[in-house]
């Protein structure tokens, strides 16, 4: 081939742009197609998502984990027997299993509880492998010192309205869930957050606020853990989430800090 042959791969003018971004651009072209090691590239991607859905989450080294942490830890598994059932059945995903629901009634717990804290595998293991312990040990310090924590329930099988039936059976007035979310072809790690005020079965998505794609490469967990701390602040003090509580943890930060959270009669 000499100097003065065509280049087999097209190159793309927005080559660039991919130092800035992990999203899958400017691939180039070889002829009508793509250059072999962009489908190489592409399959690579396509197996560490599929990876992240069906892989199991090692709840047992996670436990472990977060004890070392100074978290008190439960476990619960949704009513989805298997994996098979939890993809293609969302709505068992969405309930405690009667047994581990009547275990968790069981456990001891103080009268008033504030906050319920529920990691979920989702749809991807790999995110809260990755991610769910740096969140929590960022989250921890900016807590309130006198919230009133309920113990972290990992739930496997989980779907994002399971934290409303623990919040519900621990009489929490708040309800978190940190869940894999969907992998992308660039994130297959990437683990969302959702906070619902008074929760309880039939609880609906307009009802929560939802932080998305914390990890490294998105939002960082400390930066994650900052904005879900500030929620949380706000939610107690005006008793609500959802769409009437908008994040303002930006404004806040340049006002120095929100004022600590009152106790709200509900």
């Amino acid at each position: 081939m000499s100097d003065a042959d065509p280049p087999l791969v097209t190159p793309n003018p927005w080559q660039d742009w991919r130092q800035a971004t992990p999203a899958r651009l400017a691939l180039g072209r070889a002829g009508s197609g793509m250059p072999t090691d962009e489908t190489l590239r592409f399959g690579w991607a396509h197996a560490l998502a599929r990876d992240a859905i069906h892989a199991a989450l090692d709840v047992d080294a996670l436990a472990a984990q977060l004890g070392e942490d100074g978290w008190t830890v439960a476990r619960a598994r949704s009513r989805a027997a298997d994996r098979t059932s939890y993809l293609r059945r969302p709505d068992l995903g969405r309930q405690l299993d009667p047994q581990d629901a009547e275990a968790l009634h069981a456990l001891p717990r103080d009268a008033a509880c504030d906050l319920a804290v529920v990691i979920g595998d989702g749809l991807s293991s790999l995110a809260i492998e990755r991610q769910a312990r740096p969140l929590l040990q960022a989250l921890k310090p900016l807590l309130p010192g006198d919230l009133v924590l309920a113990p972290v329930v990992i739930a496997t099988q989980a779907r994002v309205a399971l934290a409303d039936e623990v919040g519900e059976i621990f009489g929490a007035r708040l309800a978190v869930i940190l869940i894999g979310e969907r992998p992308g072809l660039s994130s297959p790690d990437s683990l969302g957050i959702y906070l619902t005020h008074a929760p309880r079965r039939g609880r609906n998505d307009a009802e929560r606020n939802c932080i998305s794609n914390v990890r490294p490469e998105g939002l960082a967990p400390a930066l994650a853990a900052a904005k879900l701390a500030w929620l949380v602040r706000e939610a107690l003090r005006r008793g609500l989430t959802g769409v009437d509580l908008k994040d303002e943890s930006d404004l806040a930060v340049l006002d120095g800090g929100t004022a600590p959270p009152q106790r709200i009669s509900t």
